[in-house]
């Protein structure tokens, strides 16, 4: 049975580019398909009927995070990678190999997660195959669309003893292992992710491994790339070539591979990514404590390659796409201008990397839908109703519309740079309502 909405919706089909639809019902059927978008007259009737000061946004794609870093969310911000890694991260997602442990974090995130608007997410999840697969149940009872991936690392000297496979064929087996009992779920909201977690935790042997299963076995891939000096200069040190051209060579760089921050990349790595079809999860935050630089999204762009936008949970400190569509923006506007005063102004940045707020927010949907091959990220007739509903005349919100003041480019970039969790009064995944303050 079909259920209607009545709704406006404000959302980016392409780049630079903000689409208004006024009272519009939608129709969605029991598939969770939109089926028919058709304008109606004010009090027209639907099954759900949104309020005149609520906006119907597409729902926001994560394209990168790392699930058993939840609990460390905010800290350890000032350290460099390395250190953050073997120190802080690596200990704690040892801790969420632990079923028990699993068990408490797992639904707290994913909850958290839905209530920002996120209703897809690519998750890297721990080396055990049990409790990635029960991050996987999680999403799929709870009602997020998502991508897991057990995490495969089997390098003597990227990884701590007493956290890692025992040897290539054990990550092989257990990654081939994790696939076949996130299938034997049935959801069609979750899938696989084969996620060799980067070139420096991983031996040849496993990288090239990982490339034969993702080639007979048809599931995507997610790894990092070239994020920071570290990892760009660890790749030509121990392959004598850039990290692309070595994940390229162990069959890793596929239709939809989901690179991770990518701010080193250069342009023949974006020539091999557009031709190839896979892309980058733009982490701006994240990418601000960790990775050296500014990722050059707009150049990457218009090289044709594809991104999404990702939160980089933990080593990004916000949880929500929306904080990340800003500073995505920011971090553009760094990038044009330069940070150096001491150099002259022609001299300081590098010009025409600027983006906007619209074109923030089409790689948080469209973007990232693109990315990952999935049917979400634009209200539109044939794409799942993943949406999040979004009042603007909360009491005691900073997101308020002025009439006389604020037309349609205003409102949406207030809505995208200041709504919260408290805003979002309905979250909905392939229809059914997941979230919400309502």
């Amino acid at each position: 049975m079909s259920i209607t909405y009545l709704a406006t919706i404000m959302q980016t089909p392409r780049r630079h580019h903000l689409e208004v639809l006024r009272n519009v019902r939608i129709e969605v059927d029991d598939g969770g398909a939109m089926v028919s978008i058709e304008p109606v007259g004010a009090g027209a009737h639907a099954d759900v009927v949104l309020s005149p000061t609520t906006v119907l946004l597409p729902g926001l794609v994560d394209t990168h995070i790392h699930a058993p870093q939840w609990p460390q969310l905010g800290t350890g911000l000032d350290l460099p990678l390395e250190t953050w890694l073997f120190e802080h991260t690596f200990p704690l997602e040892s801790k969420l190999t632990d079923p028990g442990f699993a068990a408490e974090v797992w639904p707290d995130l994913v909850a958290t997660l839905l209530a920002h608007g996120t209703t897809t997410a690519v998750y890297y999840a721990t080396i055990s195959v049990e409790t990635t697969t029960m991050l996987a149940e999680t999403c799929a009872t709870t009602g997020q669309r998502a991508l897991v991936g057990r995490v495969a690392m089997d390098h003597p000297d990227g990884t701590p003893t007493w956290y890692r496979d025992h040897d290539a064929q054990a990550g092989l087996a257990a990654s081939a292992e994790s696939i076949e009992q996130i299938r034997a779920l049935g959801s069609a909201l979750v899938e696989p992710i084969i996620t060799p977690r980067f070139a420096p935790a991983c031996t040849d042997e496993l990288l090239r491994g990982l490339g034969d299963l993702a080639a007979s076995t048809g599931v995507r891939v997610q790894t990092h790339c070239s994020e920071s000096d570290w990892e760009h200069g660890y790749a030509f040190e121990r392959f004598a070539m850039s990290d692309t051209e070595a994940l390229d060579g162990f069959g890793l760089i596929r239709d939809h591979t989901v690179l991770a921050h990518g701010d080193h990349l250069g342009d023949d790595d974006l020539s091999t990514l557009a031709a190839s079809g896979a892309g980058v999860a733009h982490c701006p935050l994240s990418n601000a404590y960790f990775a050296n630089a500014v990722f050059p999204a707009r150049r990457a762009l218009e090289a044709g390659v594809r991104v999404g936008l990702g939160t980089d949970v933990a080593g990004g400190a916000q949880p929500g796409l929306l904080t990340q569509c800003a500073d995505a923006v920011t971090m553009s506007r760094l990038l044009d201008d330069g940070v150096d005063a001491r150099l002259a102004a022609d001299e300081r940045g590098v010009a025409g990397s600027r983006i906007s707020i619209t074109d923030a927010f089409w790689m948080a949907t469209v973007g990232g839908a693109d990315l990952l091959g999935l049917p979400v990220g634009l209200l539109e007739v044939g794409r799942q109703f993943d949406a999040v509903a979004v009042d603007t005349a909360r009491p005691g919100s900073p997101l308020r519309v002025w009439d006389g003041v604020d037309d349609d480019d205003r409102t949406f970039e207030k809505v995208v740079r200041l709504a919260t969790p408290a805003d979002i009064t309905d979250v909905w995944v392939s229809g059914r309502r997941v979230a919400g303050t309502a």
